[in-house]
């Protein structure tokens, strides 16, 4: 695994966003891998891992998380800065497509650039999202964001994980130690923080908390490429009626239920991660 740098143009300014690389950084086969929300590209070590031999994995720390620099401006924490982000960071590969695998937000972002005239992408995996999402789930989650306090050590961090990411499923003991560990930081006077910057919640609050419904099927169905929807089959994000219908709109989807998990896959069992490869790899719809 290599860490990079890339320097991006937002709406007040320059930022640094950091990502993991894996593979042969010479493999023309690009496979970039996009985060949830309040998480970074660590999360998929363990699939970058696994797929490092067919692909050269790119999984970036979006704006605002892990490695990446925070912005001065909250309201910047938005799908335009993030998309124009991973356009400088595809342009970065020096490649002309890319396939994409984007875990709620990530997949957000994925099926934002997928719906565009000439986009890059030529493989979707949508994680645990689509264009209708349930607004009681968003509230489920603007509950959290933002507030998660400091903690004196792992120990007592990975219990607020466990807590907030109940929906990631069954994980054993050293998958929840993992997912802490990843999705938390050291501070300079001691103890540790969620390595996010509690700014994104305004945004969020802005966009989603008094919203009505969620509805993005005209960017769906503009969608051109093979795409694939991993839904959790007890997710409170993507409905089964909705995954279904993505099945027969747009790029007419195929659509796998990852049973005994929620919100979302995380790609650390090898069932899930071949789901994945199984996908990319394979002949086109």
């Amino acid at each position: 695994m290599r860490e990079g740098v890339v320097r991006c143009l937002g709406p007040h300014g320059l930022h640094r966003m950091v990502y993991s690389e894996w593979g042969d950084p010479a493999n023309p086969r690009v496979l970039v891998c996009v985060h949830g929300l309040t998480r970074n590209g660590q999360d998929f070590d363990v699939l970058a891992n696994a797929l490092a031999g067919e692909y050269r994995v790119v999984c970036p720390d979006v704006v605002g998380r892990g490695r990446s620099d925070r912005l001065h401006f909250s309201d910047d924490y938005a799908l335009p800065t993030y998309a124009n982000d991973m356009m400088t960071l595809i342009a970065r590969m020096a490649v002309d497509e890319v396939h994409w695998l984007g875990t709620s937000m990530g997949g957000l972002i994925g099926m934002f650039l997928a719906s565009l005239p000439g986009s890059p992408i030529s493989r979707l995996v949508l994680n645990d999202v689509g264009p209708t999402i349930a607004v009681e789930a968003l509230q489920r989650i603007g509950e959290y964001l933002g507030k998660a306090p400091d903690f004196t050590d792992l120990a007592e961090a990975e219990a607020y994980v466990r807590q907030v990411c109940a929906p990631f499923g069954a994980l054993s003991d050293a998958q929840w130690r993992y997912m802490t560990v990843v999705g938390t930081r050291p501070k300079a006077a001691g103890g540790v923080e969620m390595n996010y910057d509690r700014a994104i919640a305004e945004p969020y609050k802005k966009a989603f908390l008094d919203a009505k419904e969620i509805s993005l099927w005209p960017m769906y169905d503009a969608i051109r490429c093979p795409t694939l929807v991993l839904r959790g089959a007890q997710s409170d994000i993507l409905a089964h009626e909705t995954a279904v219908e993505m099945t027969t709109r747009g790029p007419k989807s195929k659509l796998i239920e990852v049973p005994a998990v929620g919100h979302a896959p995380m790609f650390l069992e090898e069932s899930q991660v071949r789901m994945v490869e199984d996908f990319l790899l394979g002949e086109p719809n």
